[in-house]
C-alpha cells in the first residue's frame, strides 16, 4: 500500500481551505479523488476569473513539490 506523500495532502488542504473556509476536518474527511477535483474546479475558476497571460492565482495542479525542513 502506498501512501499520498504528506506534503501533498498539506498542499490541497491549505489550497481548499482558503478558497471555501472550509475546516481541517471537513478538508480531511474527503477522499483522495474529491480533494484532486475541488483543487481542479478551484483552479479552473481563477483561471477564468483571471484570463492574463501573467497569472495572478497559481493552479495547485501546476504547482511543484516542496520540501519542507522540520
Amino acid at each position: 500500500m502506498r501512501l499520498y506523500p504528506e506534503d501533498e495532502l498539506y498542499k490541497e488542504m491549505s489550497f481548499i481551505s482558503y478558497y471555501f473556509h472550509w475546516s481541517e476536518d471537513d478538508v480531511l474527511k474527503l477522499e483522495h479523488r474529491q480533494r484532486r477535483k475541488w483543487c481542479s474546479e478551484i483552479s479552473t475558476i481563477n483561471a477564468s476569473l483571471n484570463p492574463s497571460k501573467e497569472k495572478k492565482e497559481k493552479s495547485i495542479l501546476d504547482m511543484k513539490p516542496v520540501s519542507f525542513n522540520m
